[in-house]
């Protein structure tokens, strides 16, 4: 049984690693065996915890456990082999060693190995919901295209795995190395598969990411990006969550009520801006830092007004659909909420290539619409439409 994966991520200082905690103990009272894991390699995780936290999950409270992923130690143990793997099909591909050494150093390694952790994680039977505080936005953002690119690199240099590369390397070895070339093909199928399944996951209904702000101009614009980012890898935003609301001064009108006053209505300003974003929850600044379980317990409290932490999440809505809109017209239908942000189309081949702030996404067309031509787009309330009509010249090929 896969748990219910919940990612926490915003901006940096925003307070991500304290909300993300406070929802794990939460949950862990109300019942739910609770994992709460970090690959934020900031490692705040155990400080608003109050304990230090290992790489394999410790109970630090009843019914709540939590770890600190260590992807150095992911790397060591398992990106040796594989990268052996690699260098042997190079090698024998006739890639210079050196050349083939430098190939196999690919970016992002760690990041992708703590994000396959998480997936053994919520795999493993153990848990009803696993909790993630992830990095920074930028970072996070990175992490969950690690996957995608990655599968495209696999293809693009050893493409369709084990025939391709079985039969290369067949050929270019004497019958004594074949024993080894299927190893090697063993261990790009299961790379492979490793990386569909971690996809699979993070599009999962039961997955969803909480983005966590401050009600600043500056961070709610980064929001809004983060979820058109997210929704063009077809992950679910679940929630937004808008931490350090200064509270109501109430009638006082001293010189700092006046400050608290002016400075709320600003940020409620921020957040009036966010309302198609759908319900933002707050979290009222506190003048004391929420450190351990009881504390953070207390801050979930004001989160959640005593509602499920799993409930009131944002609909499941797919990020493309595809509907007759004339006798020779289709309009293809991206739920992005692009707002201000830069947008370019492109056909490319039979896959349309949509680009967001520099952020781009090679969606492959549905069949109805590859011998059809791109006629017109636009922006509406659900997002983009793109239309299509048939073709002539498609349809001859």
């Amino acid at each position: 049984m896969t748990a219910r994966l919940l990612l926490f991520t915003g901006k940096g200082g925003v307070g991500k690693t304290t909300l993300a905690a406070a929802t794990a103990v939460a949950l862990a009272a109300g019942g739910r065996k609770t994992l709460v894991v970090s690959t934020d390699p900031a490692h705040s995780l155990g400080d608003a915890l109050g304990a230090p936290l290992p790489a394999h999950a410790t109970e630090v409270d009843h019914g709540l456990h939590a770890a600190q992923v260590d992807p150095r130690a992911l790397v060591d143990d398992a990106w040796r082999d594989l990268r052996g793997h690699l260098r042997t099909v190079l090698a024998g591909a006739g890639v210079d060693e050196l050349d083939a050494e430098e190939l196999t150093v690919l970016p992002g390694v760690e990041e992708l190995l703590a994000l396959s952790e998480v997936r053994r994680l919520a795999r493993g039977g153990t848990w009803d919901v696993v909790v993630v505080d992830c990095g920074p936005t930028a970072e996070t953002l990175r992490l969950l295209a690690l996957p995608e690119a990655f599968a495209s690199y696999l293809e693009r240099l050893f493409p369709a795995h084990r025939r391709v590369v079985r039969g290369l390397l067949a050929g270019v070895a004497g019958s004594g190395s074949v024993e080894r070339w299927d190893d090697t093909a063993d261990a790009l199928g299961r790379l492979a598969e490793g990386l569909e399944q971690l996809r699979d996951l993070l599009t999962s209904p039961t997955t969803g990411v909480r983005l966590v702000l401050t009600p600043e101009r500056v961070v709610a614009a980064e929001t809004r990006r983060t979820v058109t980012a997210l929704a063009l890898q077809g992950i679910r935003v679940d929630g937004v969550v808008a931490n350090r609301v200064v509270p109501h001064p109430g009638a006082d009108t001293g010189a700092a009520a006046t400050w608290l006053r002016t400075r709320r209505a600003e940020q409620d300003a921020v957040l009036d801006g966010l309302a198609d974003l759908g319900e933002v929850r707050t979290v009222e600044h506190r003048a004391v830092e929420p450190v351990g379980p009881d504390a953070l317990l207390d801050v979930a409290e004001g989160l959640y007004g005593g509602r499920d932490p799993l409930e009131g999440g944002a609909p499941d809505v797919p990020l493309l659909e595809v509907e007759r809109t004339g006798d020779l017209e289709y309009t293809l239908r991206l739920a992005l909420r692009v707002g201000d942000s830069d947008l370019d189309l492109a056909r490319v081949g039979d896959e349309l290539a949509v680009t967001v702030d520099g952020r781009r996404k090679l969606i492959a067309l549905p069949s109805l619409l590859k011998r059809c031509a791109v006629t017109g787009a636009e922006l509406d309330d659900t997002g983009l439409a793109v239309r299509f009509a048939p073709d002539p010249d498609l349809w001859m090929r």
